[in-house]
């Protein structure tokens, strides 16, 4: 039987596929293929990390490879791209920027995945009181490790600007970020809960993560590189996270979800109000005339 919240979600992200597909072929037809390589890794991660781990299963979705529903992996693949978009117009060093891509999905999800499972998307089987609303604190570190492992993997191997870099490299950036998120379930699940540091190291790395971020202060500036931009870069980098933020927000309300508990509730606001701020700043910045890398 068909799930009106899953299909509007299905509809949602298809849009935003769409739009992003176009935005990447204004780049160029290779970063295209980038942005399918980061939706792939996505259905791949979800794929190996349910044989793995068997930690959740998803609700029944139109569109399914095998027990992972298709949305899923071009959502993983979006918000890598949108949140690419948005560090790549920091100051941020190279080498960091992909930090920053995990906080920022980060935002996402410490709505999404509570929410989600109240609506029945997918369920991990441990009730809605068990850690973070029933979202095991884990998830935090694995949302964090899929985008930051995978952006990092795709700016190392597509540097060179060559035949490799352009169409090999999103290829190997997808087998080098599944095995990272595949090792680092199993360094959390085999290592670090059996010796009851699972918490404490979870807390470590988000709160490091964000240290470093805060610590090296960024700035957004101007890249007189390639094209002129015309602001749908940061019209992008912004109308992903708004997207998912404002459905789960409306139906959260709607299905009374937000209200179980009611914390729920102002959670879901505060990080809207962050990826608000953040990406407000974003798109003042191009409205002000600026450029955008196109390699």
């Amino acid at each position: 039987m068909m799930n009106i919240y899953f299909t509007i979600f299905e509809l949602m992200v298809l849009v935003l596929a769409i739009m992003a597909v176009h935005h990447a072929w204004q780049r160029g037809a290779h970063v295209v293929w980038r942005l399918v390589a980061g939706m792939l890794f996505g259905v791949l991660l979800e794929w190996a990390t349910i044989r793995q781990l068997d930690a959740y299963e998803y609700g029944r979705f139109l569109f399914m490879v095998a027990d992972v529903p298709i949305v899923i992996g071009v959502s993983w693949g979006l918000i890598i791209y949108s949140a690419m978009l948005f560090s790549d117009a920091t100051s941020l060093p190279r080498w960091v920027r992909p930090v920053l891509d995990g906080l920022l999905a980060l935002n996402i999800d410490l709505v999404t995945d509570a929410v989600a499972i109240r609506l029945g998307m997918w369920d991990w089987g441990q009730g809605l009181s068990f850690e973070y609303f029933g979202v095991p604190w884990g998830n935090f570190w694995a949302w964090f490790w899929v985008v930051s492992s995978f952006s990092a993997a795709i700016r190392l191997l597509t540097r060179p600007q060559n035949w490799f870099g352009r169409w090999l490299a999103p290829l190997l950036a997808i087998v080098v970020g599944t095995l990272a998120v595949v090792g680092t379930n199993a360094l959390i699940v085999y290592i670090l809960m059996p010796a009851h540091l699972y918490e404490v190291s979870v807390a470590a790395v988000i709160f490091g993560a964000l240290l470093l971020i805060v610590a090296l202060r960024p700035k957004l500036h101007v890249k007189q590189i390639g094209v002129v931009e015309t602001g749908t870069s940061a019209a992008l980098s912004g109308g992903v996270p708004a997207a998912f933020h404002l459905y789960f927000l409306l139906v959260g309300l709607i299905s009374g979800a937000l209200f179980n508990p009611p914390f729920l509730l102002i959670v879901s606001l505060l990080m809207l109000g962050v990826a608000w701020v953040l990406h407000r700043m974003h798109q003042m910045f191009f409205q002000q005339g600026s450029f955008f890398k196109t390699s």
